[in-house]
């Protein structure tokens, strides 16, 4: 696929970093971990040696003029991006200089022992030294990005919050067999995506779906088998890594039609773009992480008009609200999706918005009974 635009990469002076070639497969053997952690220490003495201050660059990751979008990848960072230093000698610096060798030492010792450890049990480790969750999260994507390794072959995993259900069964990397039978209940996203194998699925689609209280109605109404064997994930709002990981490695292994159900608002299709696209701070990871054939089924702001869904049952827009779209509207990859910028454009109109839960104004199971079988059975996606 050609590239259908591509956002601005015109740099401003200053310091700039080469993206490292690495192979697109999503593990590093320990030896190239713990070489890689080893180079940075000796970079650290080096300057000791010479009685400089030692630094540490990492990249600018929310930065727009560093991430270009190409359509068969989503959002990706430019070779040439700009970085920042971590200076040692630097008041403001200096703590997070020291908290970056702290869980690089951490790392190097998990990588070492073969064992693994969540964001949440570092931050625990040490809550006074850490101050909070936020700072490990970011510190430890400065990490993944400035060695050029993904995180789970750092051996840090994420905490899951997302479910999945329907006509999917795999083996855990301990050996463990999970079948996500679609009942009442679902299964948690596994927390190490990398190493489940043995994935059998006869499912024909995939849905996405924005929220848990959707998701569970559609397991109660048994979805995944009335209509044709399906596979349901949600990431309970904006997802986190691992449910990111298995949309993609899912995609990988059954290269079936991958369609999202989300709330015709704005925070909906930033949810949507997510999965679909990537985010500006993954950037670095985009090609195990984003799956950009994935379809918008719904809710679409035109629905809320054919429906004739009425307007009481509709919210108003807030400030944040318009601010949100403005900012999607400018997006390199909004320009290639002609049908979604006419939606956005509906919405923005209207400066209405609406939850998924709007059709039960319709009838109680209007979702599963009406509206996702004729979406699904007569192409009402984009």
């Amino acid at each position: 696929m050609e590239d259908r635009g591509v956002c601005s990469t015109h740099v401003p002076p200053g310091n700039k970093a080469r993206l490292r070639e690495t192979s697109r497969e999503s593990h590093v053997p320990s030896a190239e971990v713990l070489e890689a952690i080893e180079n940075v220490i000796l970079d650290v003495l080096k300057s000791l040696a010479q009685n400089r201050a030692p630094v540490l660059t990492v990249a600018r990751r929310s930065d727009w003029r560093n991430i270009e979008f190409k359509d068969s990848v989503g959002l990706q960072m430019i070779p040439h991006y700009t970085t920042k230093q971590i200076r040692s000698d630097c008041p403001t610096s200096a703590p997070k200089f020291a908290l970056m060798l702290k869980i690089l030492s951490m790392i190097y010792k998990m990588v070492q022992s073969n064992t693994y450890a969540t964001k949440r049990d570092i931050y625990y480790s040490d809550t006074l030294l850490f101050g909070s969750q936020s700072i490990v999260d970011n510190i430890i994507n400065d990490i993944s990005c400035m060695l050029r390794i993904p995180r789970r072959s750092l051996h840090v995993l994420s905490t899951t919050i997302g479910f999945v259900a329907g006509n999917l069964s795999y083996t855990e990397e301990d050996g463990t067999k999970v079948n996500c039978t679609c009942s009442a209940t679902a299964v948690t996203v596994p927390s190490n995506v990398q190493g489940i194998k043995n994935l059998i699925s006869h499912a024909k689609f995939m849905l996405i779906v924005e929220k848990d209280a959707t998701f569970q109605r559609l397991l109660d109404d048994d979805f995944c088998n009335k209509l044709s064997p399906c596979i349901m994930i949600t990431g309970r709002g904006v997802p986190d890594l691992n449910t990111r990981l298995l949309v993609r490695k899912l995609w990988d292994s059954f290269q079936i039609p991958i369609f999202t159900l989300m709330d015709a608002d704005p925070h909906g299709v930033e949810i949507m773009c997510i999965y679909k696209y990537g985010s500006v701070s993954m950037s670095f990871e985009a090609h195990h992480l984003t799956v950009p054939s994935i379809k918008w089924l719904g809710l679409l702001p035109s629905d809320l008009q054919r429906l004739n869904i009425h307007k009481d049952a509709l919210i108003p827009f807030t400030k944040q609200d318009q601010n949100k779209l403005a900012s999607i509207q400018k997006r390199p990859y909004i320009a290639c999706q002609p049908t979604w910028k006419k939606e956005l454009e509906i919405m923005e109109a209207s400066k209405l918005k609406a939850e998924i839960q709007v059709l039960t104004s319709l009838s109680s199971d209007y979702l599963s009974r009406v509206y996702l079988p004729n979406k699904l059975q007569f192409g009402g996606w984009i």
